[in-house]
């Protein structure tokens, strides 16, 4: 069911009107090439989304949350984007769990698709333009098989579909193997294949299992015809920009590939892939037991932390996950987040600057370089803080105008109304703590008064072992969360 953008797609908007060149790592090029798009000021991606047969872990959200810092710098920089990000609802793995569970594979399928909307939301995902699911086009796969097996490249065997891989020219360009080398992964019942290297488009129904008819017996979608069916109906016959995870070019990319061109279509002009996140050097995954909730990571740090931590690597890395790791990146956010407050504080809200700093932009046009982009931001973050010292409100000001431009485009910015109820009720209990620590810091005031150092320092000891880190300033006391 397609889902259109909520109320946080105004933040959408274009800032930059001059001549742009982007540049992306194009894997199917292996070099990174200007971006060029389709039609002139519009951008069309297909992101592969989640296959629902379980809660999301930090690795699977890094795929969504890559492709939107790179929506975002586009919209930034004047694209009218359109963001297509699927939702695998059917496929041998839901169907596993479901047999497992005992339960409807529907509902396996609609309970993780929902964790999954939670985790995008939690760390700051803009909504897809559309969120189509495999289910829903159904018709769009048939009609798809149909002028497949018309123009030569699929056949029928015994209820199955397949793809013959022999009839493309240039199957597996993108991941670059030799055909003769090649070992399709393959599923039991995938009976009757020509060639062994021939992959399943439609499987014959099972018992038990769930069934559309077809021209060709009762069956199920295989997870290629998924993805090329719906990037055709959203995106049409070519498009810009595909995505997903490195771990997809082959099979599933390299098969979408080859199905879309022999229907016809010229299919996805450039190939992005962004990297994994790897605990003690593997892919995280269900099947390793290693993975990581998003659901459990968010009641133990502040999703815009966990943004910050799996969205300031370059895309194409591979993040190595610790919990040492998430603490640097929860103290840099911090030193950021401090500045931010410091000057709101001196000089009321600040709105941000009409364009980010050359410098950024520079980064960000280059392959989305978002660690160099991030280096623009600490070092205007310890401009501003130099400025406060000097007692400067106007140089302060203006880099905080410059800090809030460039952590927009991140989505990284904690003035942003998604992160003002952080928490759930985190507005509310800051106020709750705000006026509980002050009270605390007047018995410290007072005890300082009277020159009772013993008693004032202990004060302050015992708040920083809270987790509270207390700063003197001419303005009086002021306290932050400090790292853990």
């Amino acid at each position: 069911m397609p889902r259109g953008p909520d109320g946080r797609g105004a933040l959408l908007v274009a800032h930059y009107s001059g001549v742009v060149t982007i540049r992306l790592y194009d894997t199917s090029a292996r070099q990174i090439r200007d971006f060029t798009p389709l039609a002139p000021g519009c951008v069309s991606i297909y992101l592969c989304g989640a296959t629902v047969q379980a809660a999301p872990h930090i690795g699977h959200i890094r795929s969504g949350l890559s492709f939107d810092v790179m929506r975002r710098w586009f919209a930034y920089r004047g694209y009218d984007v359109t963001f297509v990000r699927n939702v695998t609802d059917i496929d041998d793995k839901i169907i596993r769990k479901a047999a497992e569970q005992k339960r409807p594979w529907w509902s396996i399928a609609y309970e993780n698709e929902r964790a999954f909307d939670d985790g995008y939301t939690a760390l700051g995902c803009l909504p897809p333009t559309y969120e189509p699911r495999a289910t829903g086009h159904v018709p769009e796969m048939i009609e798809m098989m149909r002028s497949l097996i018309e123009r030569g490249h699929a056949y029928e065997a015994d209820g199955n579909v397949y793809f013959d891989v022999r009839s493309l020219p240039g199957y597996l360009s993108l991941s670059n193997q030799d055909l003769d080398d090649l070992r399709q992964p393959s599923e039991e019942g995938e009976t009757g294949k020509r060639d062994p290297r021939d992959f399943a488009m439609w499987k014959a129904v099972k018992p038990g299992e769930p069934s559309w008819e077809t021209p060709w017996g009762r069956g199920r979608p295989g997870w290629h015809l998924e993805c090329s069916a719906m990037a055709h109906k959203y995106l049409g016959a070519a498009f810009d920009i595909h995505g997903g995870g490195i771990d997809l070019i082959f099979p599933h990319h390299e098969n979408e590939i080859a199905q879309a061109r022999g229907f016809g279509d010229e299919f996805a002009r450039y190939w992005v892939h962004n990297g994994w996140v790897t605990m003690s050097g593997e892919k995280m995954s269900k099947s390793l037991g290693n993975s990581v909730l998003v659901s459990e990571m968010v009641k133990q740090w502040r999703p815009i932390v966990l943004r910050y931590y799996l969205g300031t690597p370059h895309y194409r890395s591979t993040i190595e996950y610790s919990e040492d790791a998430l603490r640097e990146a929860e103290s840099a956010f911090a030193r950021i987040e401090g500045f931010v407050q410091r000057v709101v504080e001196k000089a009321g809200r600040v709105e941000p600057a009409a364009e980010v700093p050359p410098a950024f932009a520079e980064a960000m046009d280059d392959d989305l370089g978002v660690p160099q982009a991030l280096a623009v931001i600490h070092t205007t973050v310890r401009q501003g803080n130099s400025a406060l010292a000097a007692d400067d409100k106007e140089a302060a000001v203006a880099r905080l105008a410059e800090v809030r431009a460039m952590l927009g485009v991140l989505g990284l910015d904690p003035l942003d109304p998604h992160w003002a109820g952080e928490g759930d009720r985190g507005e509310d209990l800051h106020g709750v703590v705000d006026s509980l620590v002050r009270l605390v810091l007047q018995q410290r005031e007072a005890a300082r008064a009277r020159k009772d150092w013993a008693t004032a320092d202990a004060i302050r000891d015992q708040l920083n072992q809270s987790g509270l880190v207390i700063e003197d300033s001419p303005q009086g006391p002021r306290w932050s969360l400090g790292p853990r």
